[in-house]
Formats: C-alpha cells, sequence, structure tokens
C-alpha cells in the first residue's frame, strides 16, 4: 500500500464546515430556482465524497474492501442536513482472517467521520450478508438498490451490484412497496393538503416519487424519468411534469433546511414564512406570504398524487402482465378491467369531451368498479386543456353533473376523484380558486377544498343506513328528506368564496344561485341552497352563543328559519360542517346544544306559542317523578325551589333538577360550601355543582381551581338564591385525554371544597405554554360590551386565541370590578374561543368604569409579549 499523507482531523473538520457552509451560504443568496437547488444538492454530495475518501484512505482499510454510498445519498444528490448513509462492504470470509486489525481499522474510520462533523448512518456488512439482509428486509434492499461506490474495491462493488440484482423478486419488491406506500398515507391522513405537510414523506411529497424509481429500477425498467418514458410507462410530457415537480418539491425542501439550519422536512407553521420570504413572495391581497408559498406547494403535491397513482397503475401492468387482462364493455365509451374503469381509446376525452364528466357518473354507477384505471387517469390528466368556458355552459355537461348528485351512492368518491384529478376545480371555477387554500383561522385543520369535501362526505353519511350508529338524530333527520342532492350542492358551496375578503357567507350565497340558475333547479330549490349557503353558521352561533332558555331567542330565530324544512337542513348542514373542520372541535355538549336549538325551534315553528310558566311547571313535575324513582320523600325539593328564581328553571332540564333538589336538600342553609359532581349525562366529561354563600369572587375561585387542575370549562351557569346562596354549574372536561372522568368525580368535589373554604387573594393565572399555531398565526383579540335587547343585562362576547388559564383570566378581571355572572357560554374551536357571558353590576352603568373593564379585559386576553 502506497504512503498516503495523513490530514489532522481538526483541519479536515474545519474544511468540511467551511466547504458546507459556502456552499448553503451561495445557494441562500442565489436565486430560488429549480437548477440552483439541484446544483446545491450535487455539489453537497461531491464535498461530502471528497471528505469520506479522504478519511478512508487514512483509515489504511485493506484494498479488497469497499465504501458504498447508499439510500439517499446513494443518488449523488444530498439535501442540506439530510442523513448520510454509508455502506462497508466487505469480501466474505475476511473477518475470519484479521478481525482485530480489520475492526480497529473500521472504527477508526467511523469515529474520524463522526470527528470531521459527518454525521454518518454506517452498516459494516460482508457481500454474503448483504444479500441475506436484502432478501428479508424490503427497507434495506431499498436501501442497496440506491447504492455508488465511494472508494476501495471496484470489482467487489461490481459483484455487489450484480448478485442484488439477480436475486431481486421485481414482483414481491412492488408488492412491498405498495403496502409500505399505503402505510406511510394513511399516517398522513391520505392528504395532501395537511396545514403542515411533510414534503418528503407525505402524500404527494418526494417520496411518492422515489418509490416510482425504486419500483422502476427493481424491475430493470429505468434509472430516470427518460427512460420510463422511452420505455413507454410514462409520456414526454408527464416525464417533464415529473421532473418539474420534484425539481419544485426538492428547492421547497433546500430552502426549508437552509432556513431551519437543521434537518427539517415539516411546513410547520413557524418556517412557513421564513421559507416564503426567502422565495421572495409577497403577500397577494388577502393571502398571507405563507399562502402564496404553500398553494405552490399544494399544487405540485397535487400533481405528484396524480402522476404517481398513473405510473404506479403501468408498473403493476407491466410487472405483473396484467396488462392484457380480459375487458367487459360497460357502454360505448367505458370498459371494465379487472374492476378498473378504462377508458375505450386514448383519445375518447378529445373526440367525446361529454364523456370527461360521463366518467364518474359511470364509476357510481356500474358494481364492482373501484377505481379509474392507468388509461383513464392519463387521459383525464391530458385533458385538462378541454375543460375550458365552453366544456363548464355545455347543456349536457350540466345535466350530466346534476345526475352525479342525484345518484343513490358514490358521491363522496366521485367528488374526491373530480378533485384528484383536477376536473372538479375544471369544472366548478369558483372551487379551483380555494384548491389547496389554507386557513388560518386557528381551528380548521383541512384547505378548504378538503374541508369542503369532508362535509360533503359527512352530509352524505346521514344519508347512508351503515352509518345511522354515528349521528343518529341527524340520520333520523335524514331518512324524512326528500331531495339529499340540495343539501350536497350547499355543502359544496358554503365556503367557495373563502379568502376573497368580505363575508364569505354572501358571497358564496351568490355564487350557489349562479349555479342553480345555470343548472335548472328550481326556484324553490334554488331558494333553499342559498339560505344554506348564506346562513350555514348562523344556527352554530346561537346555539354556542345565545341564551336557548330566552323564549324571545328562540322566537327570533325561528323567524330566520322560515319553516321546519329549511331548519332541518341547515341542522344537518351545521353538524356536518362543525365535523369536518377539525376531529378536536367536535364534542357532545356541541352536539346538544345544537340539539336543544333545533328542537326548541321546531316546536315554534310547529305554532306552539312560547309559555314559559307551563314549560317550567311541566319541567317540574318530570323532576319529581325522577326524585320518586331515587326513593326521594314527597317534598324534599320545596326547600330548594323556594329559593330560586324563574330562570333557573329556564336554563335546566328535569334532569338537572332533580340532580341539584337530591344533592343540596339537606344543605340549603349549611353555609358551607357544598361541590357535586358526576358524569355528564350528555357525553364526555363532567357536570360539577357548587353551592356556597355567595361572594364577590366565587366564580373566579372555581375557574381558578378547574385551570390549576386541568379542565376546560365548556359551560357555566349562575344563579343566585333568595337567601344569598350561589348555585352554579358547569360542565368541564379533562385536558388530559387518558382520564376517565368517573374516576375524577371524588377527587374534584374534595378539591374544588377545599379551594372555595381557603381565604387569601387571588392567585395569578397559569401562563401556560402557547401551541406554534397560535405563536405563528396570532388571532387579535375582539371584545364586544353592550346591554341585551331588554337592557336588563349585558353581555359580554370575547374572540381571542385559546391558551391556558384564559377563563380563569377574565374572570378575576370581572370579580375586581364586582360584576355578577348570569350566564356563560364557552365556545373552544381548535385553538380559537368565542365566549359569550351575561352580565350584571353597577359597574357596567358608568361608561367610565365600563371602558376601564374593557381595557384591563384586553390586557388579560391578549397574547403574553
Amino acid at each position: 500500500m502506497s504512503s498516503v499523507q495523513v490530514i489532522d482531523s481538526a483541519v479536515l473538520r474545519q474544511q468540511f464546515k467551511t466547504g458546507k457552509q459556502e456552499l448553503l451560504q451561495a445557494f441562500r443568496e442565489a436565486r430560488p430556482t429549480i437548477a440552483a437547488a439541484s446544483a446545491l444538492m450535487r455539489k453537497l454530495a461531491r464535498h461530502v465524497d471528497a471528505t469520506l475518501q479522504t478519511l478512508w484512505r487514512q483509515a489504511g482499510l485493506p484494498e479488497t474492501a469497499a465504501l458504498a454510498a447508499v439510500g439517499g445519498y446513494g443518488r449523488g444528490e444530498l439535501f442540506p442536513y439530510s442523513d448520510v448513509d454509508v455502506l462497508v462492504l466487505l469480501p466474505d470470509g475476511m473477518e475470519a482472517h484479521q478481525p482485530g486489525a480489520l475492526k480497529s481499522s473500521i472504527e477508526a474510520f467511523i469515529t474520524a467521520c463522526w470527528d470531521v462533523g459527518l454525521e454518518i448512518g454506517s452498516s459494516v456488512r460482508t457481500l454474503g450478508e448483504c444479500l441475506g439482509e436484502a432478501a428479508g428486509d424490503v427497507t434495506v434492499q431499498t436501501a442497496m438498490l440506491e447504492s455508488r461506490c465511494l472508494a476501495g474495491s471496484k470489482p467487489l462493488y461490481k459483484r455487489f451490484e450484480q448478485q442484488l440484482a439477480a436475486a431481486m423478486d421485481a414482483r414481491a419488491f412492488f408488492r412491498a412497496k405498495t403496502l409500505e406506500m399505503r402505510q406511510r398515507h394513511t399516517k398522513f391522513a391520505d392528504t395532501p393538503y395537511a396545514l403542515e405537510p411533510n414534503c418528503k414523506e407525505s402524500p404527494g411529497g418526494l417520496r411518492d416519487l422515489q418509490v416510482l424509481i425504486w419500483i422502476a429500477r427493481a424491475a430493470g425498467l429505468g434509472k430516470t424519468w427518460p427512460q420510463l418514458a422511452a420505455k413507454g410507462l410514462i409520456t414526454p410530457f408527464e416525464s417533464r411534469q415529473l421532473q418539474r415537480n420534484e425539481g419544485l418539491l426538492s428547492l421547497i425542501r433546500c430552502r426549508l433546511h437552509a432556513v431551519a439550519g437543521r434537518r427539517e422536512d415539516r411546513l410547520v407553521f413557524d418556517l412557513q414564512t421564513a421559507v416564503a420570504e426567502s422565495f421572495g413572495y409577497q403577500p397577494k391581497g388577502s393571502q398571507r406570504t405563507s399562502e402564496v408559498l404553500m398553494r405552490r406547494y399544494y399544487w405540485a403535491a397535487k400533481a405528484v398524487s396524480q402522476l404517481n397513482q398513473i405510473l404506479m397503475l403501468n408498473l403493476e401492468e407491466r410487472i405483473n402482465g396484467s396488462a392484457d387482462a380480459p375487458m367487459r364493455r360497460i357502454n360505448a365509451h367505458f370498459l371494465d378491467r379487472a374492476g378498473m374503469l378504462e377508458v375505450d381509446g386514448d383519445d375518447l376525452f378529445e373526440r367525446e369531451p361529454h364523456a370527461i364528466l360521463e366518467t364518474f357518473l359511470v364509476y357510481q354507477q356500474t358494481p364492482g368498479i373501484k377505481g379509474l384505471s392507468a388509461r383513464t387517469l392519463r387521459a383525464l390528466y391530458n385533458a385538462r386543456g378541454q375543460m375550458n368556458s365552453a366544456f363548464r355552459r355545455d347543456p349536457a355537461n350540466r345535466a350530466l353533473f346534476m345526475q352525479i348528485l342525484q345518484q343513490r351512492e358514490g358521491q363522496t368518491h366521485a367528488f374526491r376523484l373530480m378533485n384528484q384529478t383536477s376536473v372538479l376545480g375544471r369544472y366548478l371555477w369558483v372551487f379551483r380558486r380555494i384548491v389547496g387554500q389554507m386557513q388560518h383561522d386557528l381551528f380548521h385543520v383541512y384547505t378548504v377544498d378538503q374541508h369542503i369535501l369532508m362535509v360533503l362526505r359527512n352530509v352524505r353519511r346521514f344519508f347512508i343506513p351503515e352509518h345511522a350508529h354515528e349521528y343518529p338524530f341527524c340520520s333520523q333527520l335524514a331518512a324524512q328528506f326528500d331531495k339529499p342532492h340540495l343539501l350536497y350542492i350547499a355543502a359544496l358551496f358554503h365556503d367557495v368564496a373563502k379568502g376573497r375578503g368580505g363575508d364569505h357567507s354572501d358571497l358564496g350565497a351568490v355564487e350557489a344561485r349562479r349555479f342553480c340558475r345555470a343548472h335548472g333547479l328550481s326556484k324553490d330549490e334554488a331558494e333553499l341552497v342559498v339560505f344554506l349557503v348564506q346562513h350555514h353558521l348562523t344556527l352554530s352561533r346561537v346555539a354556542q352563543k345565545e341564551d336557548l332558555s330566552d323564549p324571545e331567542v328562540i322566537a327570533a330565530f325561528a323567524r330566520q328559519m322560515h319553516d321546519a324544512r329549511h331548519l332541518t337542513a341547515l341542522y344537518l348542514l351545521t353538524v356536518a360542517d362543525i365535523r369536518g373542520t377539525s376531529p378536536k372541535v367536535w364534542n357532545a355538549w356541541k352536539g346538544k346544544l345544537l340539539e336543544d336549538l333545533y328542537r326548541l325551534t321546531l316546536r315554534a315553528l310547529g305554532g306552539a306559542k312560547p309559555n314559559l310558566e307551563a314549560d317550567i311547571e311541566a319541567r317540574k313535575q318530570e323532576a319529581r317523578q325522577i326524585l320518586a324513582l331515587h326513593s326521594m320523600l314527597p317534598d324534599t325539593e320545596t326547600p330548594l325551589w323556594a329559593t330560586l328564581a324563574l330562570s333557573y328553571f329556564a336554563r335546566h332540564d328535569a334532569g338537572d333538577l332533580a340532580w341539584h333538589a337530591r344533592s343540596l336538600w339537606r344543605h340549603v342553609e349549611s353555609g358551607q360550601p357544598i361541590v357535586r359532581a358526576r358524569p355528564s349525562p350528555v357525553g364526555e366529561g363532567l357536570q360539577v355543582l357548587v353551592y356556597a354563600p355567595d361572594q364577590r369572587d366565587l366564580f373566579a375561585r372555581i375557574c381558578g381551581y378547574f385551570d390549576s387542575a386541568g379542565f376546560n370549562i365548556l359551560d357555566a351557569k349562575v344563579h343566585t338564591t333568595r337567601s344569598g346562596y350561589a348555585l352554579d354549574t358547569f360542565q368541564v372536561i379533562s385536558a388530559d385525554s387518558d382520564q376517565h372522568h368517573r374516576d375524577l368525580v371524588s377527587l374534584v368535589e374534595a378539591k374544588l371544597g377545599q379551594a372555595l373554604a381557603a381565604q387569601g387573594a387571588l392567585p395569578e393565572p397559569r401562563r401556560g405554554r402557547l401551541s406554534r399555531r397560535v405563536k405563528s398565526f396570532p388571532f387579535t383579540p375582539r371584545i364586544s360590551l353592550r346591554p341585551d335587547e331588554r337592557a336588563t343585562a349585558w353581555l359580554l362576547s370575547i374572540s381571542t386565541s385559546d391558551r391556558t388559564g384564559l377563563l380563569y383570566a377574565i374572570a378575576r378581571v370581572l370579580a375586581r370590578h364586582g360584576i355578577n355572572l348570569q350566564l356563560a357560554k364557552i365556545s373552544t374551536l381548535g385553538e380559537r374561543v368565542e365566549d359569550t357571558f351575561l352580565l350584571d353590576g353597577a359597574a357596567l352603568q358608568q361608561n367610565r368604569s365600563q371602558l376601564q373593564i374593557e381595557t384591563e379585559l384586553l390586557d388579560a386576553v391578549s397574547l403574553p409579549a
């Protein structure tokens, strides 16, 4: 072995660090182009190559061993902070001849790599071990598939390549990578439209493109997009599209690494703006800088998803030899190829543009069809230019679109397919504007188009008997609704005007009216659809912000609804909408509020005159019956009920009245705080009853306990008896989802009782950690304080970002000014809160003190600096 000049590790470390920094700095300063990203990745790989080759020479390893780059590094392209995976390849039997010296040399090489700042992932295997492990582990097989020789014995590496290729089972590899990709897609919710997507692993990310190349390489069909085009697996146009979108995703990932200064493949909220600014993007109208970037990302990810689907089907046909599978003709335009819908000719959509929408109608109508074939997907991809304004105005196409909406089944999958293939946005041009549009309202977790399709899915499930157990009341109402397609149209249009500025409900109603007119809906049908779009937030707002025990609130809402049909349709759309924003937004308490408002309004629409006294008497009688079932003596309730005003009975149902009476009948004049809790009758959480001598800061102390104990308050009702006691009820849930609420009953009763018995000043609210989303997209707090319609109380409305201790901070301000709370409606929408309080107190009658209260409340709810 010839002598090798040894370079000190400290010098090598500095050279490696300086070289990488210079490459990254040049990239940051260069125009953000695909070519710049591609050049950076190649130069980084060569820079690492040179360092590894120097260290390999200095380590004194045998000439018969080899060093190979594997995994992503093996492609000869390296992202700024990606893994550097290497394989030390040994000939079979070498370890037996010189075990000690060989082991020391390998350890010295790996240590030297880390010493100079190369955070490598290393493996040491003989040729036989490589082939054995590759046979049993598809991940190892994939890493070795993309390898290249860096140093050492080229003959050994050549044998490794040849034997790996000979041992490759293309069918088994295809099956394994397909299952792996499905599992990965499931992990990322099967959507490229997550608000914080992983640009490498999410559906539509770089991994979806790498899987295609791996499978093609394993089958000997090519290593590059042009090679796949030459084999007839993709068209030259698709090859260019794949290269362009891969380049864009690589550019975004390079910029993301450069901005983060670490390996970070998620476009998290904290980094989106900085990455967008590194591209030189500026806000566009109401669009944030980050939204400009994310819209571009989503369009690229959508294209990758489409092309991945086409090429995966083509690879399956080529590898499994299913291209010549027998086909069954469905009609003049389509065939059934082993359960996939196949076009009758690649130029079908050019010859017959009407067949574009017919594709989805046939998909719905034909039993056994589980998807679109590669040929059909490709034909749709290439037919995008056909879907112009004339296509959208064509009466035949409008009739086909209405047929798709009016089918007995299949709308959910048909519309998802239409969106995936870009047909939906090209037919409904207004829909195209919201594809890939983010929503920074702190509670939606999907882009606007994905949210709309989720709401459509939810509405559709109300009409499917198999899903009746999910929403029994909704399914019951849906079974009596004769034209489901009107609800589907409303779902499609309810948020279609998001992001334009102005009221999206009003703007969406204009678009819905235009659609109804163009598609031949009757006057009554169109009026219902427009009504639903315009008022899709109304039912939720009234249920969660107003006092449903007030007959005037119900009467006013009933006047807005017109009739039972409008009310039922709006109720179904509202439940579907809330369920489609985020898995965290819906809870059983919200469901109860919506259902209570629906039933009260339906009764008012039926002509029943508000008769509060009769209603309360019926409620009392039902409560007495419940008490009797619990073996309580007659008149058990009298001592408590005699001290309470009419508003108490109006705001509680019979079950609550009976529980309160049963809990307090021996404690009406006890003088001590009484706390009782039970699992909530309406779903998850606890219902907590507090009965104590009234004091100025009582509500604040209760909120302080719930804050410190990690409970979220969903609802609060506050009453004061004629004998000076507070009777307050709370609906709470534990922030710890692993806690069983039944187990918390005794704990809450004991600890809250102790907190109320304590004297002294109120403790400071906790300043909990803010979520990344709240930090990245702060929501400007809004406060409204105004008299109610009868001028007997005040309505305080607060909208702000959610955080630990928020309600307690509000309660402390109210207590400080001696303000009494009658009712609190707490509405948490993801990471935003919309709280409404009914108040009274002398301080509210003076302009100066009112201004002071509002200022202090704004300070209390504002985010910490």
